[in-house]
Protein backbone atom coordinates (compact mmCIF):
# COMPACT_ATOMS: atom_id res chain seq x y z
CA UNK A 1 0.00 0.00 0.00
CA UNK A 2 1.52 3.26 -0.82
CA UNK A 3 -0.05 6.25 1.29
CA UNK A 4 0.52 10.00 0.12
CA UNK A 5 -0.19 12.35 3.05
CA UNK A 6 -0.64 16.16 2.58
CA UNK A 7 2.12 16.45 -0.13
CA UNK A 8 2.69 19.76 -2.07
CA UNK A 9 5.09 20.29 -4.61
CA UNK A 10 6.29 24.15 -5.68
CA UNK A 11 8.62 25.88 -7.70
CA UNK A 12 10.48 29.47 -7.97
CA UNK A 13 9.54 30.92 -11.32
CA UNK A 14 9.87 34.67 -12.04
CA UNK A 15 10.10 35.46 -8.36
CA UNK A 16 7.13 33.87 -7.66
CA UNK A 17 6.41 30.18 -5.83
CA UNK A 18 4.03 28.14 -7.99
CA UNK A 19 2.04 25.22 -6.61
CA UNK A 20 2.15 22.20 -8.67
CA UNK A 21 1.07 19.52 -6.03
CA UNK A 22 -1.44 20.83 -3.34
CA UNK A 23 -1.79 19.47 -0.19
CA UNK A 24 -2.72 16.06 -1.88
CA UNK A 25 -4.13 13.10 -0.22
CA UNK A 26 -4.05 9.43 -1.63
CA UNK A 27 -4.37 6.08 -0.74
CA UNK A 28 -3.43 3.13 -2.73
CA UNK A 29 -3.88 -0.64 -2.49
CA UNK A 30 -2.00 -3.27 -2.92
CA UNK A 31 -2.55 -5.44 -6.14
CA UNK A 32 -4.62 -2.46 -8.53
CA UNK A 33 -4.28 -1.50 -12.21
CA UNK A 34 -4.85 1.83 -11.97
CA UNK A 35 -4.94 5.23 -14.04
CA UNK A 36 -4.21 8.68 -13.24
CA UNK A 37 -6.01 11.09 -15.93
CA UNK A 38 -6.57 14.79 -15.59
CA UNK A 39 -6.03 17.94 -17.89
CA UNK A 40 -2.65 18.89 -18.73
CA UNK A 41 -0.84 20.79 -16.36
CA UNK A 42 -2.95 19.55 -13.53
CA UNK A 43 0.49 17.66 -11.74
CA UNK A 44 0.05 14.06 -12.88
CA UNK A 45 3.57 13.34 -14.06
CA UNK A 46 4.62 15.63 -11.18
CA UNK A 47 3.17 13.52 -8.72
CA UNK A 48 4.43 9.98 -10.50
CA UNK A 49 7.78 11.41 -9.99
CA UNK A 50 7.86 12.23 -6.49
CA UNK A 51 6.84 8.93 -5.63
CA UNK A 52 9.91 7.89 -7.27
CA UNK A 53 12.04 10.15 -5.94
CA UNK A 54 12.54 11.99 -9.02
CA UNK A 55 11.57 15.03 -7.81
CA UNK A 56 11.69 16.10 -3.79
CA UNK A 57 8.80 17.24 -2.38
CA UNK A 58 8.01 20.25 -0.74
CA UNK A 59 6.43 18.97 2.45
CA UNK A 60 4.21 15.89 3.36
CA UNK A 61 4.79 12.12 4.20
CA UNK A 62 4.94 8.87 1.82
CA UNK A 63 4.51 5.83 3.83
CA UNK A 64 5.12 2.91 1.78
CA UNK A 65 4.26 -1.05 3.12
CA UNK A 66 3.82 0.66 6.09
CA UNK A 67 7.74 2.59 6.24
CA UNK A 68 7.98 6.21 5.76
CA UNK A 69 9.97 6.86 2.22
CA UNK A 70 9.64 10.42 2.27
CA UNK A 71 13.88 11.30 2.31
CA UNK A 72 14.43 8.06 0.59
CA UNK A 73 16.58 8.42 -2.49
CA UNK A 74 15.41 6.68 -5.73
CA UNK A 75 18.42 4.06 -5.18
CA UNK A 76 16.18 3.31 -1.89
CA UNK A 77 12.96 3.29 -3.25
CA UNK A 78 13.77 0.80 -6.21
CA UNK A 79 15.23 -1.21 -3.92
CA UNK A 80 12.00 -1.41 -1.60
CA UNK A 81 9.90 -2.43 -4.79
CA UNK A 82 9.13 0.94 -6.71
CA UNK A 83 9.69 1.01 -10.70
CA UNK A 84 9.13 3.78 -13.19
CA UNK A 85 8.77 4.04 -16.85
CA UNK A 86 9.67 7.61 -18.24
CA UNK A 87 7.65 9.02 -20.98
CA UNK A 88 10.78 9.10 -23.20
CA UNK A 89 12.63 6.80 -22.99
CA UNK A 90 16.43 6.49 -22.22
CA UNK A 91 18.72 5.92 -24.95
CA UNK A 92 21.96 3.73 -23.74
CA UNK A 93 24.72 4.18 -26.10
CA UNK A 94 26.78 0.71 -26.31
CA UNK A 95 24.60 -1.23 -23.88
CA UNK A 96 22.69 -3.95 -25.63
CA UNK A 97 19.27 -5.23 -24.80
CA UNK A 98 20.30 -8.15 -22.70
CA UNK A 99 22.30 -6.22 -21.00
CA UNK A 100 19.49 -4.12 -20.26
CA UNK A 101 18.03 -6.89 -18.89
CA UNK A 102 19.95 -8.29 -16.87
CA UNK A 103 20.87 -5.03 -15.17
CA UNK A 104 16.88 -4.62 -14.53
CA UNK A 105 16.86 -8.05 -12.60
CA UNK A 106 20.60 -7.66 -10.95
CA UNK A 107 20.80 -11.74 -12.16
CA UNK A 108 23.25 -12.79 -14.85
CA UNK A 109 19.76 -14.26 -16.76
CA UNK A 110 19.98 -16.72 -19.25
CA UNK A 111 18.85 -15.62 -22.93
CA UNK A 112 16.36 -17.60 -22.94
CA UNK A 113 15.03 -15.99 -19.81
CA UNK A 114 15.87 -12.42 -21.19
CA UNK A 115 13.63 -13.34 -24.39
CA UNK A 116 10.49 -14.37 -22.68
CA UNK A 117 10.30 -10.82 -21.01
CA UNK A 118 10.62 -9.59 -24.59
CA UNK A 119 7.98 -11.92 -25.90
CA UNK A 120 5.50 -10.46 -22.94
CA UNK A 121 5.98 -6.76 -24.45
CA UNK A 122 5.16 -8.17 -28.19
CA UNK A 123 8.75 -8.14 -29.45
CA UNK A 124 10.35 -11.10 -31.85
CA UNK A 125 13.23 -11.94 -29.18
CA UNK A 126 15.63 -12.50 -31.70
CA UNK A 127 15.93 -10.01 -33.76
CA UNK A 128 15.86 -7.53 -30.48
CA UNK A 129 18.34 -9.37 -27.94
CA UNK A 130 21.64 -8.03 -29.35
CA UNK A 131 20.39 -4.91 -30.46
CA UNK A 132 21.88 -2.03 -28.70
CA UNK A 133 19.76 0.15 -26.67
CA UNK A 134 20.13 3.51 -28.79
CA UNK A 135 18.03 5.75 -31.44
CA UNK A 136 17.86 3.14 -34.01
CA UNK A 137 15.11 1.91 -32.03
CA UNK A 138 11.55 3.52 -32.93
CA UNK A 139 9.98 5.31 -29.96
CA UNK A 140 7.45 2.50 -29.63
CA UNK A 141 10.12 -0.03 -29.64
CA UNK A 142 12.03 1.90 -26.98
CA UNK A 143 9.18 1.66 -25.28
CA UNK A 144 8.08 -1.85 -25.13
CA UNK A 145 12.14 -2.40 -23.96
CA UNK A 146 11.72 -0.53 -20.91
CA UNK A 147 8.43 -1.75 -19.82
CA UNK A 148 10.14 -5.58 -20.37
CA UNK A 149 13.18 -4.05 -17.79
CA UNK A 150 9.83 -3.21 -15.15
CA UNK A 151 8.48 -6.66 -16.10
CA UNK A 152 11.67 -8.37 -15.24
CA UNK A 153 12.13 -6.11 -12.35
CA UNK A 154 9.38 -7.54 -10.47
CA UNK A 155 8.49 -4.66 -8.32
CA UNK A 156 5.56 -4.24 -6.42
CA UNK A 157 4.70 -0.75 -7.29
CA UNK A 158 5.32 -0.32 -11.17
CA UNK A 159 4.88 3.45 -12.52
CA UNK A 160 4.57 4.49 -16.65
CA UNK A 161 4.39 8.05 -17.18
CA UNK A 162 2.44 8.43 -20.31
CA UNK A 163 3.37 5.10 -22.24
CA UNK A 164 1.78 6.47 -25.48
CA UNK A 165 3.50 9.93 -26.05
CA UNK A 166 5.45 9.70 -29.10
CA UNK A 167 4.33 6.53 -30.50
CA UNK A 168 2.50 5.64 -33.81
CA UNK A 169 -0.75 4.57 -33.74
CA UNK A 170 0.20 0.94 -34.97
CA UNK A 171 2.91 0.78 -31.99
CA UNK A 172 -0.10 1.95 -29.94
CA UNK A 173 -2.03 -0.89 -30.43
CA UNK A 174 0.24 -2.84 -29.46
CA UNK A 175 0.78 -1.31 -26.09
CA UNK A 176 -2.65 -1.46 -25.40
CA UNK A 177 -2.36 -5.48 -25.48
CA UNK A 178 1.07 -5.56 -23.51
CA UNK A 179 -0.93 -3.73 -20.86
CA UNK A 180 -3.88 -5.56 -21.04
CA UNK A 181 -1.41 -8.92 -20.90
CA UNK A 182 0.21 -6.81 -17.48
CA UNK A 183 -3.71 -6.49 -16.47
CA UNK A 184 -4.12 -10.14 -16.57
CA UNK A 185 -0.57 -11.38 -14.72
CA UNK A 186 1.18 -8.85 -12.96
CA UNK A 187 0.32 -8.99 -9.18
CA UNK A 188 2.01 -6.08 -8.05
CA UNK A 189 0.30 -2.78 -8.45
CA UNK A 190 0.30 -0.48 -11.90
CA UNK A 191 -0.02 2.67 -11.79
CA UNK A 192 -0.16 4.22 -15.62
CA UNK A 193 -0.37 8.26 -16.38
CA UNK A 194 -2.48 8.58 -19.24
CA UNK A 195 -5.18 10.43 -21.44
CA UNK A 196 -5.92 7.21 -23.40
CA UNK A 197 -9.71 5.95 -23.16
CA UNK A 198 -8.76 2.69 -24.16
CA UNK A 199 -6.00 2.35 -21.31
CA UNK A 200 -8.50 3.93 -18.99
CA UNK A 201 -11.05 1.05 -20.06
CA UNK A 202 -8.62 -1.12 -18.52
CA UNK A 203 -7.90 0.25 -14.92
CA UNK A 204 -9.25 -1.07 -12.29
CA UNK A 205 -9.65 2.57 -10.13
CA UNK A 206 -9.08 6.15 -12.17
CA UNK A 207 -7.65 8.78 -10.05
CA UNK A 208 -8.80 12.62 -11.38
CA UNK A 209 -5.54 14.83 -10.84
CA UNK A 210 -6.82 18.79 -10.61
CA UNK A 211 -5.21 22.09 -10.16
CA UNK A 212 -2.45 19.69 -7.97
CA UNK A 213 -5.43 17.64 -6.48
CA UNK A 214 -7.35 14.43 -6.22
CA UNK A 215 -10.35 14.93 -7.88
CA UNK A 216 -11.84 12.11 -8.34
CA UNK A 217 -10.57 8.54 -7.54
CA UNK A 218 -13.12 5.39 -7.60
CA UNK A 219 -13.95 2.34 -9.43
CA UNK A 220 -13.76 2.99 -13.07
CA UNK A 221 -17.06 1.75 -13.86
CA UNK A 222 -18.37 4.60 -11.91
CA UNK A 223 -15.51 7.70 -12.81
CA UNK A 224 -14.94 6.63 -16.31
CA UNK A 225 -18.78 7.56 -17.88
CA UNK A 226 -18.46 10.80 -15.95
CA UNK A 227 -14.98 11.39 -17.69
CA UNK A 228 -16.78 10.54 -20.99
CA UNK A 229 -19.76 12.64 -20.26
CA UNK A 230 -17.82 15.25 -19.88
CA UNK A 231 -15.66 15.41 -22.84
CA UNK A 232 -18.90 14.91 -25.11
CA UNK A 233 -20.24 18.06 -23.41
CA UNK A 234 -17.21 20.11 -24.33
CA UNK A 235 -17.03 18.54 -27.95
CA UNK A 236 -20.92 19.81 -28.50
CA UNK A 237 -19.90 22.97 -27.20
CA UNK A 238 -16.98 22.99 -29.36
CA UNK A 239 -19.42 22.45 -32.21
CA UNK A 240 -21.78 25.15 -31.65
CA UNK A 241 -19.21 27.85 -31.57
CA UNK A 242 -17.76 27.05 -34.56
Amino acid sequence: MLELKDLTYQVEENNETLTIIDHLDLTIDDGKFIVITGPNGGGKSTLAKLIMGVKELTSGQMIFDGEDITECSITDRARKGISFAFQQPVHFKGIKVLDLLRLATGKNISVNTACEYLSKVGLCAKEYIDREVNSSLSGGELKRIEIATVLARGTKFSIFDEPEAGIDIWSFQNLIQVFENIRKTVKGTVLIISHQERILNIADEIIVIENGKVKKHGPKDEILPELLGTADAVNRACSKMS
